[in-house]
């Protein structure tokens, strides 16, 4: 496994197209936003963060709400009426090209630490059972995250677990 190409960063404005075409080329596991709902979403992110790849183009991005981020749609929703301080993985996406190359593992990192650093004891998400995604399963598995629940996404029909990871363990 070659090592990410250099440190996250924040997503700036001059990114968003290229970040938001990345997210809509992956619709099936994180859902497609129109370009405002994108940038409204970087917007009220607690924490919305990029690896840039060769030649500029983005590599992999994460964007995380939390707590006191307004409910950002039922998943968000689901762990807000449940957990009273958390950092929510809302998308985390890698580029096709960039596969392999810890970039993912690299930007949970990040944000697990800026999550340690606000105080908040524990990250959230959820990973698609219905269409199924093994590989972002077996990932989060690696990582220690635990199954909090599942549920069925009123907008599109998706089953999904709800995972937690308990930031003090590790």
């Amino acid at each position: 496994m070659t090592a990410p190409a250099g440190a996250p960063r924040d997503i700036g404005a001059a990114d968003l197209a290229a970040l938001n075409a990345l997210n809509d080329a992956h619709a099936a596991e994180v859902n497609a936003l129109a370009p405002a709902d994108f940038a409204a979403l970087v917007g009220a992110a607690f924490a919305a963060r990029m690896l840039d790849g060769p030649a500029g183009a983005p590599a992999a991005f994460c964007i995380a709400l939390s707590h006191a981020t307004p409910a950002q749609g039922p998943n968000h929703g689901w762990f807000l009426a449940r957990l009273p301080r958390f950092a929510y993985v809302d998308r985390v996406v890698v580029a096709e090209a960039s596969r392999g190359r810890g970039l993912a593992r690299a930007l949970y990192a990040d944000l697990a630490a800026r999550a340690r650093a606000a105080g908040l004891p524990v990250l959230a998400c959820e990973v698609n059972l219905d269409p199924p995604n093994p590989a972002s399963m077996a990932f989060h598995d690696k990582l220690g995250f635990a199954e909090a629940g599942t549920a069925t996404d009123p907008r599109n029909g998706k089953r999904v677990r709800y995972l937690v990871l308990d930031l003090a363990a590790g």
